[in-house]
């Protein structure tokens, strides 16, 4: 059998896959999910704006389908400005952990929700940096600068990043801690846009 490949030659990823983003055969064979036409796929070559993919993502994530935001998250990195490629970066890997954490796999999900908020983090504590020697290349306005940087970095494309990566080490500390099964299913469904 011949893979799909995209015009690049870059294989494609046509096969259904259910809500976690889990193959399904698709000849109907034994398995979990046989014969199922999936769910709707995110495009291989999505391009998208850093505020529709933050939309996106919220609403995919609310909706407990973190594999799906995970894609979207992945195409902004991907059709995003190289500077901003470790918030989208780390998002994206967030919302792998979410995904492991669905599936039962408690190990992948710390291990990915850990990375993930450390990736963003490094991000913010960059971009911060970068702002701060701007605003002191400019001259001083009384912190003025510094604070809308830092409103900037919290809330990047109306996503409030510090409490999306607070929950990130709530349910890493959590899982680690208890297992899977005391997290409830509503707390894998963090919201990524801020006041929504």
């Amino acid at each position: 059998m011949t893979r799909d490949r995209d015009p690049a030659g870059r294989p494609r990823n046509a096969r259904p896959r259910d809500a976690l983003g889990r193959p399904l055969d698709p000849a109907g064979g034994p398995g979990p999910g046989s014969g199922a036409a999936g769910t709707d796929r995110i495009p291989d070559d999505l391009v998208i704006t850093g505020a529709e993919a933050a939309a996106l993502a919220d609403r995919l994530l609310r909706d407990g389908r973190p594999f799906h935001a995970h894609e979207v998250l992945e195409a902004a990195w991907k059709s995003g400005p190289s500077g901003e490629r470790d918030l989208w970066q780390g998002l994206a890997q967030i919302a792998v952990g979410l995904t492991h954490a669905r599936r039962g796999n408690a190990r992948g999900a710390v291990a990915l929700l850990s990375r993930g908020a450390e990736r963003v983090r490094g991000y913010q504590a960059r971009a911060s940096s970068q702002d701060e020697a701007s605003s002191d290349h400019e001259g001083s306005r009384g912190g003025t600068g510094s604070q809308r940087a830092a409103g900037r970095l919290a809330s990047p494309f109306g996503m409030n990043v510090d409490a999306f990566l607070a929950a990130a080490d709530d349910l890493a500390a959590r899982i680690e801690r208890d297992g899977l099964d005391a997290i409830p299913p509503a707390d894998l469904s963090p919201g990524l846009l801020a006041g929504a």
